[in-house]
C-alpha cells in the first residue's frame, strides 16, 4: 500500500490543522490515499481532550509576550509543547486497511520510534506501561496524541530532535509530574540534521505500517489538495 509523505517545513499549528481536516475528509471519501505530513511548528501549546489548564505553569501574559498561542485540540492526551527542532508527524490513515484497533495503531506509532532510536542511534528506547509515548529511561522523547474519526486518523506524534527543552518548563508535559523530557540532541551530545532524521522516520514508519512511501514536494502536494477540495 502506498503512502504519500509531504514535508511541509515550518507551519503554523492552525494552518496545519485546517490542512489535516481537508485531507481527513478526502481520505474518508477515498478521494486520496494514506498521507503522512512531516513538519515543524513555531512554539505553541496544545491541550488534548483530557487537558487541564492547571498543567500550563506560566501566565497568559507570559505566553503572549513570547508569541505563544494555546490551542484546544481533539486529540487524546493532556498538554504538550510543539516548537522548532521538533519533528511533528500527522499520519492520516484509513484504519480499514491497517486493522481497526486504536490500541494497535498507537502501538505502531510507538514502535516506529523505538525501532528508529535503537537501530539508527543505539539508544535503549521503550514504553512505560502507564503512559503513551516513547521513553529513554524516565524521559519522554516522542509524544503521541491521536484522534480517529470514521476509522481515519488525525494528529499523531511529536519527536524531540533539536528541541529547546527549556520551553517544557512552561508546562507539566502530558500532565505527568514525575517524569522528564529529552531530545536526540541532548542524548547524542550534538545537534542532528533534521532532513536525515525525517528520512529515518519515513523508513521506520513504512516498515512498521508495511507501506511504500512516496515523497512529494510541498508545492505539488498542497496544490493537489486544493484541486481536490476546490469549490467546497
Amino acid at each position: 500500500m502506498k503512502l504519500k509523505v509531504a514535508k511541509l517545513g515550518m507551519i503554523e499549528y492552525q494552518t496545519a490543522l485546517e490542512l489535516q481536516l481537508k485531507i481527513h475528509k478526502l481520505r474518508e471519501q477515498e478521494a486520496i490515499g494514506d498521507v503522512l505530513l512531516l513538519l515543524e511548528h513555531p512554539p505553541v501549546l496544545t491541550l488534548g481532550l483530557n487537558g487541564k489548564t492547571d498543567n500550563i505553569l506560566v501566565s497568559e501574559e507570559f505566553l503572549g509576550n513570547m508569541g505563544v498561542k494555546v490551542y484546544h485540540s481533539r486529540r487524546g492526551g493532556d498538554v504538550t509543547y510543539h516548537g522548532p527542532g521538533q519533528i511533528v508527524g500527522y499520519p492520516i490513515l484509513n484504519l480499514n486497511y491497517h486493522g481497526k484497533a486504536t490500541k494497535d495503531y498507537v502501538g505502531r506509532l510507538e514502535e516506529t520510534f523505538i525501532s528508529l532510536l535503537q537501530a539508527e542511534y543505539g539508544l535503549d528506547a521503550g514504553r512505560i506501561a502507564a503512559y503513551r509515548g516513547v521513553w529513554v529511561g524516565n524521559e519522554k522523547i516522542t509524544a503521541i496524541g491521536c484522534a480517529i474519526r470514521r476509522w481515519v486518523t488525525m494528529h499523531g506524534f511529536a519527536f524531540n530532535v533539536n528541541t529547546d527543552l527549556e520551553h517544557y518548563r512552561w508546562i507539566t508535559p502530558c500532565g505527568i509530574r514525575d517524569k522528564g523530557v529529552t531530545s536526540l540532541q541532548r542524548l547524542l551530545g550534538a545537534p542532528q540534521d533534521m532532513e536525515t532524521v525525517m528520512e529515518r522516520i519515513v523508513k521506520h514508519f513504512a516498515a512498521v505500517f508495511q507501506v511504500e512511501p512516496e515523497i512529494v514536494g510541498q508545492a505539488k502536494f498542497l496544490r493537489s489538495i486544493e484541486e481536490l477540495t476546490d469549490g467546497e
